[in-house]
């Protein structure tokens, strides 16, 4: 084990990497409730999503382990699974089945630009900003998911903008405005109770407070009649769990994945545009959290990092993880979920002395045990998991640090770029937001020479994009 992870030269030692991998397990594991109660939305059976969320970050985790030697935990990410949800299947009409067809081939892109140049290309031509607004807006996504879960908000028609027909008719205008709702259901109580427990735990900084919080709130979620304790084991067992599974698998490849996907040539960019959205959020998600917590660790140094970005192959740390990561995510379609990405919570473990690739076993490890918890996981309410959403939103809001808003032709794309994610509803607007208002700004200034190609070829596809959403 010492000579296989090279515990010594990486200054740690047995004790430690489990200790850290533990740390991770707690701190991530919040997923395990929360990937299936929002998969399930779209169709997918509640069981087969969550015997295939444990099984995507356990495979996912242990090749960062084996492979890579970097303490980095893998999972259905949130923010992605957001994206396959309410953008995908709920926005553009996709099947669940097509929308896993596209994250397979969003992996399997990952894969080929990771072991090219491209890759290096791709990572250059966006510039820091737009990266970490594209890090914040996710999470004023995912938060805003939160809050919608928790039932703290409920939406009103704009009389201002109803319709009125000849016969008199008023016909409420689609749009609403949102509106904190009264605060007098048990539900809603449990939700703010929720909230500020898990906050509390954070504050303290609790080991696996976002479980504890989730965990917390479902038994005080009991005597308050939320939690309906008759409800145990009618979800799904493990066995059940395990022949839902048989639904989700292979279901990329089914008639109802690739062969629909394609099926229909006028909505081939369509489809094109969403694998590319999948494939930007995946990435630089993963980069974010590489660089983020690598460097102060010294897992990468940035003598890697460059190594990274003058070669292809696997020549640098980085290079495996990405590989790791990008992986994963094919693995994870073909069982039956969205992108496995990089959590950012594996910086908890990093901070519990997390350096080898044994912390990651270990967290593997935990995740395989973690099976046999389906029985109970179907009780938890939406009010315990809300919580969970709007912690990892604040959590990812850190990004915004990192843009100076003092510099108004900085924070212009910045701010389309994150806002338009929230209150657009969908991540892909929000990254062609960012991308077409720094083009527009560069353009202004005449500094267009500056702005790498690949970021005009990506603003006119996603221009194109929505030509094709207005006419079709």
């Amino acid at each position: 084990m010492e000579r296989f992870f090279k515990l010594r030269e990486n200054g740690t030692n047995v004790s430690t990497e489990i200790l850290a991998g533990a740390t991770t397990f707690f701190a991530m594991s919040y997923i395990i409730f929360v990937n299936p109660a929002m998969l399930s939305q779209t169709g997918m059976p509640w069981g087969a999503v969550f015997i295939a969320t444990i099984l995507a970050a356990v495979v996912g985790t242990l090749v960062m382990a084996l492979f890579a030697n970097v303490p980095y935990a893998q999972a259905p990410g949130m923010g992605l699974n957001a994206f396959f949800t309410y953008t995908v299947v709920f926005g553009l009409g996709f099947t669940w089945q097509q929308a896993l067809a596209m994250v397979f081939i969003c992996g399997v892109v990952n894969i080929l630009i990771t072991v090219t140049k491209l890759r290096k290309s791709i990572i250059k031509s966006i510039p820091a900003s737009l990266q970490n607004a594209i890090g914040g807006g996710i999470g004023i996504f995912i938060s805003y998911i939160g809050i919608k879960s928790a039932g703290l908000l409920q939406f009103t028609s704009d009389p201002g903008h109803n319709i009125i027909l000849d016969s008199g008719t008023v016909i409420a205008d689609a749009s609403a405005i949102p509106e904190l709702v009264t605060l007098n259901s048990a539900p809603v109580l449990l939700s703010i109770i929720g909230i500020i427990l898990t906050i509390v735990l954070l504050i303290f900084k609790v080991r696996g407070a976002i479980l504890l919080g989730i965990v917390g709130t479902t038994i005080i979620g009991i005597p308050m009649g939320v939690v309906d304790l008759s409800q145990v084991g009618t979800t799904a067992s493990v066995g059940q769990s395990f022949a839902e599974l048989g639904t989700t698998i292979g279901a990329a490849f089914g008639p109802e994945g690739f062969v629909s996907l394609f099926s229909d040539p006028s909505k081939l960019p369509l489809v094109l545009m969403t694998i590319f959205a999948f494939s930007l959020s995946d990435t630089f998600d993963t980069i974010g959290t590489f660089i983020g917590t690598g460097r102060k660790s010294g897992i990468f140094s940035e003598e890697d990092e460059k190594t990274m970005e003058t070669s292809s192959g696997f020549k640098s740390k980085m290079d495996k993880a990405l590989f790791a990561d990008s992986i994963a995510t094919s693995i994870g379609a073909l069982l039956g979920t969205s992108n496995t990405t990089t959590f950012v919570e594996s910086a908890a473990g990093i901070g519990a002395g997390g350096r080898t690739g044994l912390t990651s076993l270990v967290t593997s490890l935990l995740f395989l045990a973690s099976i046999f918890i389906s029985p109970i996981a179907g009780i938890v309410p939406a009010q315990a998991t809300a919580p969970a959403l709007i912690i990892v939103g604040i959590m990812m809001l850190s990004s915004f640090t990192e843009i100076n808003w003092g510099d108004f032709e900085e924070a212009v794309p910045a701010f389309f770029a994150a806002i338009f994610m929230g209150l657009a509803y969908s991540i892909s607007y929000g990254i062609a937001a960012g991308f077409i208002f720094y083009i527009i700004v560069k353009v202004c200034k005449g500094q267009g020479k500056e702005v790498h190609p690949i970021l005009y070829g990506a603003s006119a596809l996603f221009i194109l994009n929505f030509i094709l959403l207005a006419y079709l």
